[in-house]
């Protein structure tokens, strides 16, 4: 039986003794997805998604009235936080002063966040115990209509082949949203920024490249009247101070979809096809694909690849 509307409900997760809230309240109005139904998929999917979460800086998305509603980014881990709740002190420019982030290692803190109704999450490309070195590089891959991801997946291939050709694997995951993004695990000493250019200097070269080469389907620069038709390789994201949404994270959209990683083959058909829909990927269905093929993104934490010098892209 459901709890009535702003009853708290008390739970054991993982040893740990939580407060639930207004579990029935709908969060995602067209599908009629509750808060209970996000956590209760959070803890569904916990084993895949905890370990690329484990011991890096996350930034909260909040959406306390569901997606139709406003939300707010949460940099600053929320003072009411569990006692048990470890944060990490980062350095803000823009504060001028370290501000203590969520992170997230065990699944009871994944639950305490889901139960913020914080249904985004966006962790850092560096974990906190060196925040400045990246442990891999994010190409997000940004359809302008009226290019949807079909674009997308056919831009993900070719970059695909480059970045094998200069020696790394990379690894697709849909962003739940309109794109596609491709991730370079290095888990090897590199910064941001510095001598060679790091991955962000790496991340532009190639957008660069592709656009020199794909002039007609590909544009690096942010300005959006350039965008119209066109896949923006953003490579911004590569940066200290900014954050991608993780994988297994829900989306904010009309219904419960999920940033969701996808094999190649799923990506060649989704441009052979035509098809935006074949790569789109709802709670449940990210679930059942976990369990039938294990977490795709694993080697995100596993492989060692160094970043090349820009003489060979």
């Amino acid at each position: 039986m459901t709890p009535p509307a702003g009853t708290a409900t008390r739970v054991s997760v993982g040893g740990r003794e939580l407060s639930l809230s207004n579990l029935d309240k709908v969060l995602y109005p067209q599908a009629g997805f509750t808060k209970g139904q996000v956590i209760g998929y959070y803890q569904a999917i916990a084993p895949a998604l905890l370990p690329h979460l484990a011991g890096r800086p996350l930034t909260l998305k909040r959406y306390p009235n569901g997606v139709e509603g406003q939300f707010f980014y949460e940099k600053r881990c929320p003072s009411h936080r569990p006692p048990w709740m470890p944060t990490t002190p980062v350095w803000s420019d823009r504060n001028k002063a370290e501000v203590n982030y969520c992170v997230v290692d065990e699944l009871a803190a994944l639950v305490w966040v889901a139960n913020t109704a914080s249904l985004e999450l966006h962790p850092s490309l560096s974990r906190a115990a060196d925040i400045g070195r990246p442990t891999m590089v994010v190409f997000d891959l940004d359809p302008g209509a009226p290019a949807t991801i079909v674009q997308c997946c056919s831009i993900g291939l070719r970059l695909r082949e480059l970045l094998a050709r200069m020696g790394l694997e990379s690894f697709a995951k849909t962003s739940g949203s309109k794109g596609l993004q491709l991730y370079v695990p290095l888990n090897t000493p590199v910064g941001y920024e510095g001598v060679g250019g790091g991955t962000k200097g790496f991340a532009l070269a190639v957008a660069q490249l592709f656009e020199k080469r794909f002039p007609g389907e590909v544009v690096s620069s942010m300005k959006k009247d350039l965008r119209p038709g066109k896949v923006l390789i953003d490579w911004s994201q590569n940066d200290e101070h900014k954050t991608t949404v993780s994988v297994y994270s829900l989306r904010a959209k009309a219904r419960p979809t999920v940033s969701t990683p996808v094999t190649w083959d799923e990506v060649a058909a989704a441009a052979e096809s035509g098809d935006a829909e074949v790569l789109v990927f709802e709670a449940g269905d990210v679930v059942e694909r976990v369990t039938r093929l294990g977490d795709l993104f694993a080697p995100l934490n596993e492989l060692e690849q160094t970043l090349p010098s820009f003489a060979s892209t």
